[in-house]
């Protein structure tokens, strides 16, 4: 793989990686999946909505051991205890630059698409280029005196290597436990650090403070791009296994080739037709999430994904 030595990049309002340990290669399939962070903080549920509140970005890492950055019970390292109590997440960075080689993907930051507002949407498409099982996401509760949420460690690659389809995760309240404030607004009281733990009490309650959904979307092949890519459609998506392809290219299609979400291709068709229209059965597949790769006799591709029911 084409390596990257602990490149960061700048970034203002828009999302993006800022760590890579490693760019994409380019013969393999990466997989692609959409990321979004629904706030659900609300007067009800957590006491109060105090003036300002706010969460920093959200940070996701990507990465191969459980706890690598953070252990619930366990004192928070500097990163952590800098993002909760300041939003500050340029010591965390530091934290996973520092990592053995090999052991992270990347560091992204999603932005949410409203300042200062605590049911704001947090959202990203991300390309994993390594082959990381986990995936850490963190933002600052603000104000508060040293909270944040968390979802830490979430298995997005299984024992057997397949790739999560898709996954909702509630998503809680933690003290970093390095400042001794009980409530939003209480003004700094740093303490002897002591582990991270879940708030269960006032005024969280213990109560989810967001909903996390990680959607499989594709695979990233790493192909010639076909230009008029959009003039092809598959329909009906989703389907029973039954579809149809159409548009000015199919004429000009060579195969058809289906890979399933672990990349490994499942059907290998050849194509030659005068027809605007190219029906297939796919019905024999097993319900689930494929690449379907439209290859033309010109040596250009495209890729769109099917769900079969």
């Amino acid at each position: 793989m084409k390596k990257i030595t602990f490149c960061f990049l700048l970034l203002s309002f828009i999302t993006g990686t800022v760590w890579s340990q490693y760019g994409c290669s380019e013969d393999t399939n990466h997989p692609v999946y959409n990321i979004t962070f629904q706030s659900t903080w609300n007067a009800a549920e957590h006491s109060s909505i105090p003036a300002g509140a706010h969460w920093s970005d959200v940070i996701m890492i990507f990465h191969s051991t459980p706890n690598q950055f953070l252990e619930f019970g366990q004192p928070a390292s500097l990163g952590i205890k800098n993002l909760a109590e300041l939003g500050d997440n340029t010591e965390l960075y530091n934290e996973v630059g520092a990592s053995p080689e090999g052991t992270v993907d990347q560091v992204t930051v999603i932005p949410f698409t409203s300042t200062n507002n605590a049911t704001a949407l947090a959202e990203a498409q991300v390309t994993l280029c390594q082959d990381q099982r986990y995936m850490t996401i963190l933002s600052m509760l603000a104000p508060s005196p040293d909270w944040f949420i968390a979802a830490n460690s979430i298995e997005i690659k299984n024992a057997s290597g397949q790739w999560v389809e898709n996954l909702e995760l509630d998503v809680y309240a933690y003290d970093a436990g390095t400042d001794d404030g009980v409530n939003y607004d209480s003004p700094n009281s740093p303490n002897t650090p002591v582990g991270i733990s879940q708030i269960s009490g006032f005024p969280i309650n213990g109560n989810k403070m967001g909903t996390l959904i990680i959607d499989f979307e594709t695979y990233l092949l790493n192909t010639p791009t076909f230009q008029d890519s959009k003039t092809l459609k598959i329909a009906p998506n989703p389907s029973k296994g039954r579809i149809s392809i159409t548009g000015d290219n199919v004429t000009n299609l060579e195969s058809v080739k289906v890979y399933n979400i672990l990349g490994s291709l499942v059907k290998d068709l050849q194509v030659n037709t005068t027809e605007s229209t190219l029906n297939l059965d796919l019905s024999a597949l097993n319900k689930g999430i494929y690449l379907v790769k439209l290859n033309t006799k010109n040596g250009e591709t495209t890729t769109q994904k099917l769900i079969i029911e």
